[in-house]
């Protein structure tokens, strides 16, 4: 809801400056959450949980796009895509260090008994839900491997 807020006052202002880049990633933004709040079984109102999800997945899906376009020597969308990507990711919580994530996945192991690969999954279900929206969840999930290995 906070965020929802957010979102709809810095898309004013990016009308009124006239920032172009900014103001298609908001709009991306907003869509998404509106979009959300219409589905099938949804409540009128989103919560901030899932606000930070529609976050993620937004600037995941601009990295993505970015590293294609990258891969097919289209610099001028990858460089959009990233500047949008970057816009968006403002939203979301400071990402947590390799450093803490690290702590966070061997305290899991450990109140867990995770003793291997095996466990991967056990582990990535605590750690993920721990640290939603503080960390990518490639980054989680290399260093419980790391960890598990």
């Amino acid at each position: 809801m906070i965020l929802t807020k957010q979102v709809a006052t810095d898309l004013m202002a990016a009308m009124k400056n006239k920032e172009t880049h900014k103001l298609e990633a908001l709009r991306a933004v907003k869509t998404a959450f509106i979009v959300a709040k219409a589905a099938v079984g949804a409540n009128a109102e989103l919560s901030d949980d899932e606000e930070l999800k529609i976050i993620q997945k937004l600037v995941k899906q601009r990295k993505d796009s970015a590293a294609e376009f990258a891969a097919q020597n289209r610099t001028d969308l990858s460089d959009k895509e990233l500047q949008e990507a970057e816009v968006i990711a403002a939203y979301l919580p400071k990402q947590m260090s390799v450093e803490e994530i690290t702590q966070a996945v061997q305290e899991t192991i450990t109140q867990t008994g995770a003793q291997g690969m095996k466990d991967m999954g056990k582990v990535m279900g605590i750690v993920s839900k721990q640290l939603a929206g503080k960390a990518d969840g490639k980054v989680i999930s290399d260093v419980v491997k790391q960890l598990l290995a």
